[in-house]
C-alpha cells in the first residue's frame, strides 16, 4: 500500500513541473540587479526534462524585438523588463512573466507549459506582472501599460 502512494505522489511531482536550469536564475537575477538583458526567452527541453534559457535580449532592444522572438506555433516562458512613464512623469520599470501559449501549439507541449508555469515562477523571485498570452495582441504594448500602473 506504500509503495503505492510514494509512486503516486513522485507521478504527481514529475507532472507539476520540469527541473529549472541554474543559468535561468542567474539571468533572471542579472536582468533585475544589473538590468543587463531587456528581455529573456526560456523554453522546456523536453530530452533534459528542464527549463533552460533559449534567448537573451540586450538591455538596447526593444518591445518588436521581443515579440519577434516568440516563435509562432511553439510555447514559451518569457520575462520582459518593461520601461515607461507615470502619469506624475516618473521613469519606471516593471518586470513581467509571460506565458507564451499559442493556440497553433501542440497540445501536449501546452500542457507541459501550463503544468510546470508555476514552479518555474517561483524560482524567479521579482515577477511583478503576470500575462497569460496565446496570440500577440494579448500582449501588445497596450497591454504591457495597462498593466505596468
Amino acid at each position: 500500500m506504500y509503495s503505492c502512494v510514494v509512486s503516486t505522489i513522485q507521478k504527481a511531482n514529475a507532472a507539476s513541473g520540469m527541473a529549472v536550469d541554474d543559468d535561468c536564475k542567474l539571468k533572471f537575477l542579472e536582468l533585475k540587479a544589473k538590468r543587463t538583458h531587456r528581455f529573456i526567452i526560456f523554453k522546456i527541453d523536453e530530452k533534459l526534462k528542464q527549463v533552460v534559457v533559449e534567448k537573451l535580449g540586450e538591455p538596447s532592444l526593444g518591445y518588436d524585438d521581443f515579440a519577434s522572438s516568440l516563435p509562432s506555433d511553439e510555447c514559451r516562458y518569457a520575462i520582459y523588463d518593461f520601461d515607461f512613464v507615470t502619469v506624475e512623469n516618473c521613469q519606471k520599470s516593471k518586470i513581467f512573466f509571460i506565458a507564451w501559449s499559442p493556440d497553433t501549439a501542440r497540445v501536449r507541449s501546452k500542457m507541459l507549459y501550463a503544468s510546470s508555469k508555476d514552479r518555474f515562477k517561483r524560482e524567479l523571485d521579482g515577477i511583478q506582472v503576470e500575462l497569460q498570452a496565446t496570440d500577440p495582441t494579448e500582449m501588445g504594448l497596450d497591454v504591457f501599460r495597462g498593466r505596468a500602473n
